[in-house]
């Protein structure tokens, strides 16, 4: 559409550069801006136009246009928000849905932006009557009607027994006192939503300072507010049936019916079904609905061909007595989904490219006039990593299901995956309120349907055995989120699988075994941001896998490695294949390639080049989340969205879905059916498969089944999140009424929830003082690979495979070690390996660590009792003590080092355990500190400090080593 600036409003100049709202009232047939401290003020009188600007995740802005006519508006103010409304979606380059709003039936939409609710004052400019402002010496009692479940519409009604039902909710504002009364049909989410608005009462008209009092339908007896709101009506009395009015009465919306606008006349278009073929881009369309009437507008239309058709929407309402119903006005390729799911078989929704002449002349308009011209043009979305907002300090277990049964995995292999398997996990971690616990299913995409069962199945009653207090969540292999690698840190996916039901599957169907074999060939693709987020995924060892975009490890018969950095990647990439590298093949020196400069051994063992692509794998993109809520009744799924959502809308008798597109949340509230509570998973496969925002959701999409209460930080992100009201009891209506009542969230009685369960007999508690199960990340870092047998021999007195979770080495923890019962019996001889380290250790002069690795909060403790020192005798350790003595640490004295000031001396046969006479009155766990050093040096065969050295050095062991070596 060509746009002549001279067609579009001076007013509205600049509009839509910012996120939020703008208004303007219609004033003698032109626009006015309303400040923002007068929004959400409307007049019965007036016309006003209303302009919602959306920054959206990919860079770009959405804008919404509604007019809304108060119920005594003139037709000529009513008729120039109309146009007006079309010339503002103009100036803002013609990608604006407009929503003609009626005073008493505004949309959902609307209504959310001026939450809790809006209230129209009587009045207007052009009108006979005069704005009515608020007497603040003098109270009006006046008497609302509430209606709404999600939002809350609002309407005066007259002061009388009449006006009340059994079926609404009712608000009487009087001087001293805020009455809710309940109608006995009304559904708790109602009374809760209209509560909302007794607040906004209270604060808007009585400076929060009245009393508040809830009147429920047909329960008189012993209520003193009862009676007292009665008694506003002259006593009690029986309520009549409520009686439909024109404005409560709905239009069935059992038809569908299109008409062309074509040359100022409207005809309808007789087809069997519709179809996207029947819109003509050079004209203009009226789909009537019944309630709602959509007004379609072609990209290659005028201005004036808009205003037209506007014209005849409105002219068919009058003509089919429909006033109140909502008109919609949609451009060519920025149609609504409710509309799009009105014809058959609408293709994928793709971005319409806005008309390049349309936009500079709008640009060029505004530029003149001193205006950022920015917002016109969409803007390039930020590239930021994904966070998974997630504690990554927590304790994880993780079995493989087998057949119908789990089996736990140990510690050093939990982060090895098998694509023809199933696996369930469970993470403890530190929440912002207490311990969070989440238990999640991965499935591989040769895994079989059976054990996919059984892994939900096993996974669900994990979580019941933790009194729903667990997030469970469904992943699948290529679908995982930041959430699931961030957990593991280090993930290794294998082909084949070991598991029962894959390995009878491979039987029964006579197909080719393709579990990884350490003596075949096997090709990893290394992806990742970092040490805390790294895979290495095995794919297909031919040429075409390769991509320019990421690093690969090349294994063959075991004993050949090669690594392959494609010509995109980055020294990040190619420092996460030296970190994998030590998990998948240790102690093994690999072959450099670098793409462009292969050996041909290096394409032999692939078979030979080919082509292959150079963009990375595309992911699932988060985009602006969606909030439905839901209802399930015999089978069937009604889906309502919430705009503008907030926590308060998360009502605990619903069931409510978070749609993100490359997630989705579903919040199961605690006083839901408990029938319906059991079918969460159902309701979300039904969701995902129905797709109402027909944006092709996968079957494969990583969901999360939430519990109220239980709100990870992953999904409270979305939301400006209060605990103490997550934590409240009661229905949704009691929550609220306390908060009116009290003026204040009142504080959660809910008792933390209980450690979840200990598996495989490890404590799933976490140390909450850790700051990550991976070691700092340095681009620098030396690699550390080709370990000489010395290192070796020291990495294993120091290393104990039962110490951390994952493979990837922890840091130091800032925690005292507890002290341990020493038992000088259970120390092995000295290895000359060992020896040689502690005449190092004798030196006068300090151990040589270096200081910065030795954290300051760190007390010593002495060897655990069951560790026992071992070196290799034959190793040469020469190497690594002239690299110690280059290094120094200067350590502060501190309670429990060897120092003999201070301390009572008593014989070694007196400090035994098994010692006839023991001595009294000391600490028994540090036995070894009463000793003098002289006889210390002759027991454990090394000086305290030796010995103190070596246990503080041991807490940094593979820090240490890694700056070492």
């Amino acid at each position: 559409m060509a746009v002549s600036m001279k067609d579009v409003d001076s007013a509205f100049q600049g509009a839509g550069q910012k996120a939020g709202l703008e208004i303007w009232r219609i004033e003698n047939f032109c626009p006015v801006p309303v400040p923002s401290s007068s929004h959400g003020k409307f007049f019965t009188g007036d016309s006003y136009v209303i302009l919602k600007t959306t920054a959206l995740k990919n860079g770009s802005v959405q804008h919404d246009i509604h007019y809304w006519l108060g119920k005594d508006t003139s037709q000529d103010e009513a008729g120039t928000a109309a146009l007006k409304t079309v010339e503002l979606d103009a100036a803002l380059g013609g990608r604006a849905v407009q929503y003609r709003e009626v005073q008493g039936h505004e949309t959902e939409k609307f209504l959310s932006y001026f939450k809790p609710c809006i209230i129209p004052q009587q009045g207007g400019i052009s009108s006979g009557f005069k704005h009515t402002e608020i007497n603040e010496t003098e109270h009006v009692t006046r008497l609302f009607v509430c209606r709404g479940k999600h939002v809350v519409n609002v309407k005066e009604v007259n002061f009388a027994r009449s006006s009340l039902n059994h079926d609404d909710i009712f608000i009487l504002d009087t001087k001293s006192k805020i009455f809710q009364f309940n109608g006995s049909n009304s559904s708790i989410q109602e009374r809760a939503k209209a509560l909302e608005v007794v607040q906004y009462l209270k604060d808007t008209y009585h400076e929060g300072k009245c009393e508040v009092a809830a009147v429920e339908d047909g329960k008189l007896m012993a209520d003193a507010d009862a009676g007292e709101f009665w008694g506003y009506f002259g006593g009690f009395a029986p309520l009549p049936r409520k009686v439909a009015s024109d404005g409560d009465r709905k239009v069935e919306s059992s038809y569908v019916k299109l008409l062309c606008v074509d040359k100022g006349q409207t005809s309808p278009v007789e087809v069997d079904s519709l179809t996207k073929k029947l819109l003509d881009t050079y004209k203009c369309y009226l789909l009537d609905c019944g309630s709602e009437v959509y007004v379609w507008m072609g990209r290659n239309t005028s201005l004036a061909q808009r205003k037209i058709a506007c014209s005849a929407a409105e002219e068919l309402l009058v003509e089919l007595a429909r006033s109140q119903a909502h008109v919609i006005r949609i451009i060519e390729g920025f149609e609504t989904v409710t509309f799009r799911s009105k014809f058959d078989n609408w293709p994928q929704k793709n971005d319409a490219v806005v008309s390049e002449e349309s936009r500079g002349k709008v640009a060029a308009f505004l530029k003149r006039q001193g205006l950022n011209v920015k917002g016109i043009n969409k803007a390039s979305p930020a590239k930021e990593e994904p966070q998974p907002y997630i504690d990554c300090t927590g304790n994880l277990q993780v079995w493989r299901v087998n057949g119908k049964d789990k089996t736990v995995i140990p510690t050093s292999d939990q982060c090895k995956f098998y694509s023809g398997d199933c696996y369930i996990f469970q993470y403890a971690y530190p929440g912002e309120e207490k311990e969070e616990c989440l238990i999640g299913t991965w499935f591989g995409k040769k895994s079989v349907e059976e054990e996919r069962t059984a892994a939900i199945s096993l996974a669900s009653k994990m979580v019941e055995n933790l009194k729903s207090q667990a997030v469970l969540a469904r992943f699948y292999e290529g679908k995982e989120p930041i959430q699931f690698f961030s957990i593991f840190q280090s993930f290794l996916l294998f082909k084949g699988g070991i598991s029962s039901g894959y390995k009878n599957f491979v039987k029964e169907n006579n197909v080719i075994d393709e579990t990884y074999s350490e003596e075949s060939i096997a090709l990893f693709r290394v992806q990742g941001s970092g040490p805390e987020n790294m895979q290495a995924i095995q794919v297909d060892p031919v040429a075409s896998s390769l991509n320019s975009s990421y690093c690969y490890i090349l294994l063959h018969s075991g004993s050949t490695i090669f690594t392959w950095s494609g010509s995109l990647t980055t020294s990040v990439d190619q420092e996460l294949v030296e970190r994998l590298l030590d998990l998948i093949k240790p102690n093994v020196q690999s072959k450099t390639q670098k793409e462009g400069t292969e050996t041909d051994q290096f394409w032999n063992i692939l078979g030979g080049k080919s082509e292959y692509p150079s963009q990375k794998i595309a992911k699932e993109q988060e985009s602006d989340p969606h909030l439905f809520s839901c209802t399930f009744s015999k089978g069937n799924l009604k889906v309502t969205e919430i705009f503008n959502f907030n926590q308060d809308d998360l009502m605990t008798e619903d069931i409510f879905i978070l749609d993100c597109h490359s997630d989705i949340y579903i919040w199961v509230g605690q006083q839901l059916d408990p029938k319906i509570r059991l079918q969460a998973l159902s309701i979300v496969e039904k969701f995902i498969e129905k797709d109402y925002l027909m944006e092709n959701l996968s079957h494969e999409i990583p969901l999360y089944i939430i519990m109220e209460g239980s709100e990870p930080p992953f999904f409270t992100r979305f939301f400006n999140w209060d605990y103490a009201k997550s934590g409240m009891h009661g229905d949704s209506f009691q929550r609220k009424l306390a908060i009116v009542k009290n003026g204040v969230t009142p504080t959660s009685d809910k008792p933390k929830r209980r450690t979840p369960a200990s598996y495989a007999g490890r404590s799933s508690v976490p140390d909450k003082s850790q700051r990550s199960r991976s070691m700092s990340f340095s681009p620098e870092r030396v690699r550390v690979r080709g370990r000489s047998p010395a290192f070796n021999a020291l990495a294993a007195t120091f290393e104990n495979p039962n110490a951390r979770n994952l493979s990837t080495p922890p840091p130091v923890r800032k925690l005292s070690p507890k002290p341990v019962a020493f038992d000088p019996s259970k120390v092995a001889p000295k290895s000359p390996a060992i020896a040689s380290l502690s005449s190092s250790f004798d030196r006068p002069k300090e151990i040589m660590i270096p200081k910065s690795l030795i954290p300051k909060s760190l007390k010593v403790s002495p060897l655990n009792n069951g560790q026992k020192p071992e070196a290799n005798s034959k190793g040469n350790i020469s190497t690594m003590t002239s690299k110690m003595e280059n290094l120094s640490i200067k350590e502060d004295t501190k309670e429990g080092e060897a120092e003999d000031e201070g301390l009572s001396i008593f014989p070694y046969e007196r400090l035994k355990t098994t010692s006839t006479d023991p001595v009294k009155d000391i600490d028994v766990t540090k036995r070894e500190t009463y000793l003098s050093s002289a006889e210390f040096k002759e027991k454990f065969g090394m000086t305290k400090d030796a010995f103190y050295k070596l246990a503080k050095w041991k807490q940094n062991r593979l820090k240490i080593a890694l700056q070492l070596f």
